[in-house]
Formats: C-alpha cells, sequence, structure tokens
C-alpha cells in the first residue's frame, strides 16, 4: 500500500438507502474533491475549514453533466480518521450514483483503496495502535450489544494501556539487567536477584491471568458454534424453530427431511450463537441423504458445543445410542424432547455429568431452561463481565509467549546465569508485547489482519 497516494472508496453497504458515502483520504483529497464539486453559493473546497459541511453538486469535468445532489464534508490532517485530509461525499444511496461519483475522483487522480486501508492509514500515522485497528472490524461485525461493548473497550485503548503498564514495567527491569552487562564488575546481590525475579515472575502471572480470560470472552467475538443432532424424526428442526421462534425449517413426519446443515443465530443473554440444524444420523443407502448425515458429523467435530436430541415419548434405539456415543467426550447437553406426550424414557444411558433439560419443541415446554443450561455450559464459572477481557487469539498467542520469556527470565535470575541470557529473554517479552499494538508486527500479519476489513473502512 502506498501511502503517498489519495484513496477513494464507497464506504457503505452496497444497495439502495437514503444516503451512501464515497470517501476520500490523502495529500490530494481536498483538490480533487475541489475539482468535481460544484458549491451552491458557499466556498470553494480547498479554502473549506476543517470539520464543516458544504452543499452542492458533483459534476463530470469530462462532460461538465450533473452527476448529484450532494453534501460534501471536509476533515483536514491531522484531525481526522487517517490523520490526512479526508472528503467525504454524502450521495443519494443508490448504487448508481456511487459508482458515478467513485469514478469520477479515480478519473481526478485518486486511487481505489484495498480492503481496510483507511484504517491501516490510522494505524500507520499513529491514530491507532494495532489492537485497536483489530477492535474496529469487531466493532463492525457485533452480533450482540455484549459483543459491541467488548470491542468498544477495546477500541478506546483499554487493552493497549494494560499493556503499555506492562511494558513500562518490563523495561525498568531491562535496564536493570543491562545495568550489570555494561558494568560487569558489579554483581547483583542476593537481595537485588530476589527482587528482580519476584518482579519479573509477578508480571508474568499478570499476563497469564489476562491471558486466560480468552477461552470463554473470546464466544463474545466470535460467536458459539452449535449443532443440533440426533437421530431422525427425534425433533431437531423443531427444536431450531423453537430456540429463534420462527419457523426457519422445514418439520414433517418422515425421516430424512433435513439433508443439509441449516445454520440460525441467536442471542442468549449476549452470547451470539450460531445454531446448525443437521440431518437425523442413522444409515442410509439414499446419497442425498447420505451426504446429510456426513455434513452432521462434520459439524459434531467442528462445534463448539452440540445439543443431543433425544425422543423421549418413544424407547431409545439403536440410533440414539450412536449419537451418545458420538458426543461422549465433547461439550454436549442432552435435550430429551417430546415431553409433552406421555413418557417412555426416563432416563437413559448418558455420560456421567451431562447436563440434561427436558423439553417441548413443540408447545416451547423447557426452552428458557435449555438457554440457561447452554449459558451455563459455556460459562462454567460464571460470564466475563468485569474488567478487561482478551477476545482475540492472536493477542492471547503474544500474552502467552512474553509470560513463558518472563518465567524464562526470572529462572535465569534465580540461578545466577550471565546476564546477557537474562536480558535476552526480557528482549523477548517486549518483543512479543509488542506484537499486540503492532509495534514489532511482521509484515505478512499486517496484511493478513487489514484483509479481513471490507473496502471503505
Amino acid at each position: 500500500m502506498n501511502l503517498e497516494e489519495t484513496i477513494a472508496a464507497i464506504s457503505t453497504p452496497s444497495g439502495e438507502g437514503g444516503i451512501g458515502i464515497v470517501r476520500l483520504s490523502g495529500q490530494e483529497a481536498i483538490s480533487i474533491a475541489s475539482r468535481i464539486f460544484r458549491p451552491h453559493g458557499g466556498v470553494s473546497l480547498r479554502e473549506a475549514r476543517s470539520h464543516t459541511l458544504h452543499y452542492g453538486h458533483i459534476i463530470d469535468p469530462g462532460d461538465n453533466t450533473l452527476v448529484d445532489e450532494v453534501l460534501v464534508s471536509v476533515m483536514r490532517a491531522p484531525s481526522s480518521y487517517t490523520r490526512e485530509d479526508v472528503v467525504e461525499i454524502n450521495c443519494h444511496g443508490g448504487m448508481l450514483p456511487l459508482r458515478r461519483v467513485l469514478e469520477i475522483t479515480v478519473k481526478e487522480g485518486a486511487r481505489l483503496a484495498g480492503p481496510g486501508e483507511f484504517t491501516f492509514r490510522a494505524f500507520m500515522n499513529g491514530r491507532i495502535d494495532l489492537a485497536q485497528a483489530e477492535a474496529t472490524i469487531d466493532l463492525i461485525r457485533a452480533r450482540t450489544e455484549k459483543a459491541g461493548r467488548l470491542a468498544v473497550e477495546q477500541l478506546s485503548g483499554a487493552l493497549s494501556e494494560k499493556i503499555s503498564s506492562a511494558k513500562k514495567t518490563l523495561v525498568e527491569t531491562c535496564a536493570h539487567i543491562e545495568a550489570y552487562i555494561d558494568f560487569p564488575e558489579e554483581e547483583l546481590d542476593l537481595k537485588t536477584r530476589e527482587e528482580l525475579s519476584s518482579t519479573t515472575e509477578a508480571l508474568a502471572e499478570r499476563l497469564r491471568e489476562l491471558s486466560s480470560t480468552y477461552e470463554e470472552a473470546r464466544f463474545f467475538r466470535e460467536g458459539l458454534s452449535v449443532a443440533i443432532v440426533g437421530r431422525p424424526n427425534v425433533g431437531k428442526s423443531s427444536l431450531l424453530n423453537a430456540l429463534i421462534e420462527r419457523e426457519r425449517a422445514i418439520v414433517t413426519e418422515l425421516p430424512g427431511t433435513t439433508r443439509d446443515v441449516i445454520e440460525e443465530y441467536l442471542n442468549i443473554n449476549g452470547l451470539p450463537l450460531r445454531i446448525m440444524d443437521t440431518a437425523g444420523i442413522r444409515e442410509t443407502h439414499n446419497l442425498a441423504e447420505s451426504e446429510g448425515v456426513r455434513r452432521s458429523l462434520e459439524a459434531i467435530d467442528g462445534a463448539d458445543l452440540i445439543l443431543a436430541v433425544f425422543d423421549t415419548s418413544i424407547q431409545m434405539k439403536e440410533e440414539d445410542l450412536v449419537v451418545i456415543e458420538k458426543v461422549r467426550d465433547r461439550e454436549s447437553i442432552a435435550v430429551l424432547n417430546k415431553s409433552d406426550l406421555p413418557q417412555a424414557v426416563d432416563e437413559g444411558p448418558f455420560p456421567d455429568g451431562l447436563p440434561i433439560v427436558r423439553v417441548s419443541a413443540k408447545t416451547g415446554l423447557g426452552m428458557d431452561s435449555l438457554k440457561r443450561a447452554i449459558e451455563a455450559r459455556v460459562f462454567k464459572g460464571g460470564p466475563p463481565t468485569e474488567g478487561l477481557v482478551i477476545t482475540n487469539l492472536r493477542h492471547k498467542l503474544a500474552l502467552d509467549a512474553s509470560a513463558e520469556a518472563l518465567a524464562r527470565a526470572s529462572r535465569a535470575i534465580q540461578e545466577g546465569m550471565p546476564y546477557e541470557i537474562t536480558a535476552l529473554e526480557l528482549r523477548e517479552a517486549l518483543d512479543r508485547l509488542g506484537e499486540v499494538a503492532g509495534e514489532t508486527t511482521r509484515e505478512d500479519v499486517l496484511n493478513m489482519i487489514f484483509s479481513r476489513f471490507c473496502i471503505g473502512k
């Protein structure tokens, strides 16, 4: 990405809407916009003050034709999202005017922006760090209010402040050790060695505690993958419909109706769930149904949580026992369906410790209990609601690596190893912490992160 070029992109979703925005950023943003904008009784954009809005029309300089009636906002560097000159052209929300305006900006010297290039420039120009950049895409993709709050917290710099505080302690410790390298005639006395070792180990523990929040908090960012499995006709599709409270899956009395994985999203107390209704697990010679069974087994392997559904109005069948074996060592809940009918099964051969919930997908009985059981199964120690949490795997890996380097440094101090070894470990810990904010992140990692963004952000 060439930061010297002025970039342009449509920054609003495709389709029809009241307003659509074409955004420009770079040294020539205001100049390009002024050449295609005819103000209505106002000043030229070249003379406009920062953070002002101007009414007028976009004109195609090629043939002087009127393109659209617009409002143009001007944000001068460094007080903008990218810390460059930024112009946003507010057009009518159809794709035709937006594309015409974008084409004209390119003809006048702008370059089409790549995915996430506006946010990349904000990062490169020091307005935000890499953790805040990642929080931006998390906020855009948030499916629940809780996920949004976590993203906003990181976007505000809460994680960056935590990392900065840890780095300050680490730099001070590193400077102390390197002072002894510069003056080899000096020796660390026992008290000083113990203090340095204690400080280093305490910092490692702080990083471990922060990293440990990832396993449960990540579900708010990524969503929880839940597979509904069972033999045919136990009520899997009915359960999906009951959970999302609308008719999404086709329900019939014929076995094998569901032949592909059906996905829907559900919000349980801020926890986003991706629920998958799968084909009934059984032996079959029907090619289409066999493919559905294969995909059901794949869904079991890839799911974070499995809802194993059983029809308790009749005796268990061989296929039910197969399902139990498939989920025996997985995070799962046994859902005993059709509890509104006379019961033929009181207790099944379920593994010890497997949560069991009785429901009626037909009447809705037990749905609230099932949702509470899902939440309890995911958050065994209670949902992470207080304090800073880690939702990004990249951050967790960097924190873990830093903590491991600090632990090695602490052992080196305790064992009286050469100061150079301790200093190397401390520098490794510092570099790993720097990866979180993007201070020591490789170019290929940066490209991977920003490629996840939409064009125009």
